[in-house]
């Protein structure tokens, strides 16, 4: 039973579909890059989209006219310009593409296979040219960028800690050598000690004092006792 051909109706309904979603790819994508496929087998598109795949990039073939469509409707007129002959879009996804690897991807495989040309195409929503894309391609992958990035943090942290810990040092050697002056510029010790003997002098001299009085007392009371031992010659002068 032959297929029955699709209404007029359903081939708009089908096309304007196309043109939805290939606007809605050139809107959502990281970056677009327009190619011509010209020349190129089954097997190239296939080693073409696995080489792809890393870069989280669709390699997609749309007929021209509905493509120019979509890029008017996406408002990219610069884009629908390129979309002349046997045109490939590869779109880079946002959700983890990367349009530097997409590039390096598609400028190896165009050396070794001339069919494949870079025609240009948008980063984000600015146009680029096939030297804007092979520019793209120099760059160094994000993985090397993020290492020189965290490498460029780390250089004046690494040199920061080592002016501290020289500033450090260096206020303990001048500390010490302004201690060491203050000592050297102290008066003596000695001086001190002499004047607490001055301090104890009236302790030594009170007893001094005191034994005035007795030294005094004592010849009194040896004068006394000499008359007591004279008494007893008094009665003998009667005898006689």
């Amino acid at each position: 039973m032959p297929t029955k051909a699709p209404t007029d109706s359903e081939q708009i309904r089908r096309k304007a579909a196309v043109v939805d979603d290939i606007a809605s790819r050139l809107r959502d994508a990281e970056a677009a890059v327009l190619t011509e496929y010209r020349g190129l087998s089954v097997t190239d598109l296939a080693d073409l989209r696995a080489a792809l795949r890393p870069a989280a990039t669709d390699y997609k073939v749309f007929k021209n006219t509905l493509a120019r469509r979509a890029a008017a409707v996406a408002g990219l007129d610069d884009v629908a310009e390129d979309l002349v002959g046997p045109v490939a879009i590869a779109f880079v996804r946002r959700d983890g593409g990367d349009a530097v690897t997409a590039a390096k991807a598609l400028r190896d495989f165009a050396r070794g296979n001339p069919n494949l040309v870079l025609k240009g195409g948008i980063l984000g929503v600015r146009p680029l040219t096939s030297a804007d894309i092979e520019a793209l391609a120099e760059v160094p992958p994000r993985e090397q960028l993020l290492a020189r990035l965290a490498g460029g943090f780390q250089a004046p942290l690494t040199k920061a800690a080592g002016l501290f810990q020289a500033f450090t040092r260096n206020f303990a050697y001048g500390l010490k050598a302004y201690a060491d002056q203050r000592a050297a510029e102290a008066p003596p010790e000695a001086a001190a000690p002499a004047e607490a003997p001055a301090a104890d002098a009236p302790a030594a001299e009170a007893p001094a004092t005191e034994s005035e009085p007795e030294a005094a007392a004592a010849p009194e009371a040896t004068e006394t006792a000499a008359p007591a031992a004279e008494a007893p010659e008094a009665p003998a002068e009667p005898a006689e």
